[in-house]
């Protein structure tokens, strides 16, 4: 059985990320195994907030090379999080 930490890898912190925190909108790297429903449960269980909306999207694989060896990085998944109005997510909490 998967807890909720198996679902959610990690947070994605990039400018476009950071710029949507103001909506209420938090992107994560998830399992590429899970779905939309264990997705909600748990990021509801781990920072006890309101989802309202679970968007999740594969980011392709990137060809590598080092010298004549070509290698390709592995495709994630990835899932926006829409949070209820008023409920927040410190990801930066100790920084």
């Amino acid at each position: 059985m998967k807890t909720a930490y198996d679902v959610i890898i990690r947070p994605i912190v990039t400018e476009e990320a950071t710029d949507q925190m103001a909506l209420n909108k938090y992107t994560f790297e998830v399992s590429p195994r899970a779905n939309k429903v264990e997705i909600r449960n748990a990021i509801e269980e781990i920072f006890r907030v309101h989802v309202v909306k679970v968007n999740t999207l594969w980011r392709p694989s990137k060809e590598k090379r080092r010298g004549m060896i070509v290698g390709r990085t592995p495709r994630r998944k990835k899932a926006v999080i829409t949070l209820a109005p008023g409920d927040t997510i410190d990801i930066f909490e100790g920084v």
